[in-house]
């Protein structure tokens, strides 16, 4: 794939699927605006990526309405447009239902679904003039229900469906597809997922049981998916929930 001369913005791109998927694009000859949090992490995210012309800064907490504005119009300001948007920030905190908190509700709702909708509305006018697309990064969780993962669950179920709306809305001009990782070796999931657990090597090894595929998957592997639904190589392909889950959506035996 050969994304020579487009112009890419990735929500939560200084570390994680971001990350990854940033790295698989400039590699193809992107130019790629990063998005942390603050200013430092975006510019930790730009020096693991080894810096240069084709990376732009472009910090912002997509929790807020006006950051999500401010960092998609200094993406496009610096890169001289857009031709796709990724949404990838997000956060994955587990809790039963018991245990789960109006705070916990609030910030998850935030990063992962209002997030991604205000990025995306304020994008829409820059990929309509591009005639370019949308990325949403989602989750196996948005597709099947997994213990201690309702209010994750509920908000990647919204980015699925928001993605279905997106591409029924703004086609012909947009497209707009998700991917559906499983269980991806991140620091996310390794520090709320296995360092956490009273059991950390218990708690691997359930991860790796967790998909027929017996593995949890790489980084870069949700990078090259989110690369081929942006790519022409996928110009007839929107309203997608593509699993890259190792199989877990194919029927899990729990």
């Amino acid at each position: 794939m050969d994304f020579t001369g487009k112009r890419i913005l990735i929500t939560g791109s200084s570390r994680g699927i971001g990350q990854a998927a940033a790295r698989v694009l400039h590699e193809a000859g992107a130019t790629v605006a990063i998005n942390g949090r603050t200013p430092d992490s975006t510019q930790v995210g730009i020096a693991a990526l080894g810096g240069g012309d084709r990376l732009v800064a472009a910090p912002g907490d997509v929790s807020r309405v006006d950051d999500c504005k401010a960092m998609v119009a200094h993406a496009v300001e610096a890169m001289g447009g857009l031709d796709v948007l990724v949404n990838s920030a997000g956060i994955g905190d587990a809790a039963p239902i018991e245990e789960s908190t109006e705070a916990l509700w609030n910030a998850t709702i935030d990063i992962n679904l209002k997030g991604t909708f205000f990025c995306s509305q304020a994008a829409v006018p820059h990929l309509r003039s591009s005639g370019g697309n949308f990325v949403n990064v989602a989750s196996d969780a948005g597709l099947i229900g997994e213990p201690g993962l309702s209010v994750y669950g509920a908000s990647k179920g919204g980015v699925v469906n928001l993605t279905r709306t997106f591409a029924m809305e703004l086609a012909p001009v947009i497209r707009c597809n998700c991917v559906c990782p499983g269980y991806v070796d991140t620091d996310m999931v390794r520090r709320d997922g296995i360092e956490r657990a009273e059991d950390p090597a218990a708690a691997e090894a359930a991860l790796i049981d967790y998909a027929p595929l017996k593995r949890i998957a790489k980084p870069d592997e949700i990078g090259k998916a989110i690369a081929y639904l942006a790519s022409d190589d996928a110009v007839f392909i929107t309203g997608v929930a593509l699993p890259v889950d190792g199989g877990t959506t194919a029927g899990h035996g729990g």
